[in-house]
């Protein structure tokens, strides 16, 4: 392996790692969000999560992206839902 595929391998790490360190949020969005709400976003994470795997050799700097989405998605998923649709904590 050469110094490219090396920081491509750990790019695509991190990026899974931030994955798994974002899980607790969606799970944890009980607290606010209704049952269907907290399904939708788990099954966004999932997806996210079978792309990361997918992705991890071909796209590897793809995948470092994949966290900060999944923290803007469920920011505005509590954000809009607290505004628009009244949930609480």
């Amino acid at each position: 392996m050469d110094g490219r595929q090396i920081l491509e391998r750990a790019a695509a790490s991190v990026g899974v790692l931030g994955l798994v360190a974002v899980l607790p949020f969606y799970v944890s969005s009980g607290l606010a969000a209704p049952l269907w709400a907290i399904i939708l976003l788990l099954l966004l994470w999932a997806a996210l999560a079978v792309c990361a795997v997918r992705w991890f050799t071909r796209r590897p700097w793809v995948v470092l992206v994949l966290p900060v989405v999944a923290v803007v998605v469920w920011l505005l998923a509590l954000t809009l839902g607290e505004q628009l649709l009244g949930w609480q904590a």
